[in-house]
């Protein structure tokens, strides 16, 4: 099959991909565009993993400030090389991140930065509102457990819906950027300042 110069561009366009990675996706899904793009992002996961123990002491603090300068936010992404912390699609990366951060208003990073305390009371609200609305008490543990889990998507800025694209999490746009830039990337933290908050 055939590969036109205009295919491997919009696909580039649309994932951040390299050239060749590009033609190869292309190749192998025979010119299909959408399953092409599913191809790199699931390539770009498994790269992800790999590279996720990787030291991240490089990085950049981005910041993004919302129209009528009543929100800001910054937040720090790591990466593995200074390098890297220069590359436009790093910083676009990070610009995005404190976009979304002013947008969805998360409170932590990931799971791993709730507080067992904070957990604690949220099942304490949960399992009120299931025994209130009548659940016995082995369902009502069962919807405390996936109300924790709707609590975390919501909350956590890694499980969030990215604004730009809500069929992808943020979690899963750093893990296309690991793919794609080859290194380790890390958001490690974010503040968010609101007029009057």
């Amino acid at each position: 099959m055939q590969i036109t110069a205009s295919q491997v561009k919009e696909l580039r366009e649309r994932t951040g991909a390299g050239m060749m990675e590009c033609k190869k996706a292309l190749l192998a899904t025979e010119g299909d565009l959408d399953g092409a793009v599913k191809a790199l992002r699931k390539a770009g996961a498994a790269k992800a993993e790999k590279r996720s123990g990787r030291a991240t002491s490089e990085g950049r603090i981005a910041c993004y400030v919302h129209a009528g300068d009543k929100i800001g936010v910054l937040v720090e992404v790591n990466c593995e090389t200074d390098f890297v912390a220069r590359n436009e699609q790093f910083q676009q990366l990070g610009r995005d991140i404190a976009m979304h951060v002013a947008a969805s208003n998360p409170r932590f990073v990931s799971r791993e930065e709730v507080d067992e305390t904070v957990l604690a009371e949220e099942r304490e609200i949960f399992l009120a509102q299931a025994v209130a609305e009548g659940k016995p008490e082995a369902v009502a543990q069962k919807i405390v457990e996936g109300r924790i889990n709707k609590f975390y998507q919501e909350a956590c800025l890694l499980e969030q819906p990215f604004v730009k694209d809500p069929d992808r999490t943020v979690g899963q746009l750093v893990e296309e950027a690991v793919g794609t830039i080859g290194e380790n990337i890390v958001v490690h933290r974010f503040v968010r300042y609101a007029v009057g908050d």
